[in-house]
């Protein structure tokens, strides 16, 4: 346990630190840059509080001897996630800043193929990296959801809430845990939705051509995740008794 402390929570302490110092000066920013206004400053403030409690305690349940390069970037990235999170917000209020919303979203989904790089050739890949990564995205996904559901009708939440819901549903069905092999098919639908979501938001299209281009999102994210399910359920037996299981 002494070393778990050591090497899981008070070695990485500056590095967990950076993330709320990082997001409170991006909001002084935005504050003085845009206009922030009090919903704004309170959601970003929750949200960097959210990530730093969420990160200390994934970090506890490591091994990990450095934070590691990539989960720095990763964390730059959900800072930039927080700004976008805290613009969104604050839009409910008055028109958002179209301009700063979309320039911080399009960083943070930049940054999303150097994370990866950067562990890969730093030999710092791990599984915490992973799913930190993984929850970054994902709730980029669901704030710009948020965002792009007032012009163009709630039904697009249904991208942001979809892997929420596969979540909440391995819980009542454990063979929806098991791990799944890597898809480049699986990345590039993932990867697609952020990019549809920023250009509807960014209002670069009519509303008719964006609600096509989000609508075909929606249709190949639900084909990525039923792929997905498909193969778990077909494998579930051989999985559980430890026997090798085809890839997808």
């Amino acid at each position: 346990m002494a070393v778990q402390e050591r090497y899981g929570t008070r070695l990485f302490a500056p590095d967990r630190a950076a993330g709320p110092i990082a997001q409170l000066v991006l909001l002084e920013v935005l504050c003085r840059a845009v206009g922030l206004g009090p919903a704004g400053w309170l959601t970003g403030s929750a949200f960097a509080v959210g990530t730093w409690a969420a990160l200390t305690r994934a970090v506890r349940g490591s091994w990990l001897r450095s934070f590691g390069p990539a989960n720095r970037v990763t964390l730059a990235r959900a800072t930039l996630v927080g700004g976008v999170t805290a613009l969104v917000a604050d839009s409910f209020g008055h028109r958002a800043p179209v301009a700063a919303l979309v320039g911080l979203a399009v960083l943070a989904l930049l940054l999303d193929a150097v994370d990866g790089q950067v562990a890969r050739r730093t030999g710092t890949a791990t599984a915490l990296g992973a799913r930190f990564d993984m929850e970054v995205d994902a709730f980029l996904i669901l704030v710009l959801c948020v965002y792009v559901a007032v012009p163009l009708g709630p039904w697009v939440l249904a991208i942001g809430a979809m892997r929420y819901l596969f979540v909440a549903a391995s819980w009542v069905l454990p063979w929806l845990r098991a791990p799944l092999p890597p898809s480049t098919a699986r990345k590039a639908v993932a990867a697609l939705q952020g990019v549809v979501l920023v250009a509807a938001g960014a209002g670069i299209a009519p509303r008719g051509p964006a609600q096509g281009a989000v609508a075909l999102a929606l249709a190949l994210l639900v084909w990525s995740f039923g792929r997905d399910v498909g193969w778990l359920w077909r494998t579930r037996e051989r999985a559980a008794v430890g026997g090798t299981v085809p890839e997808a």
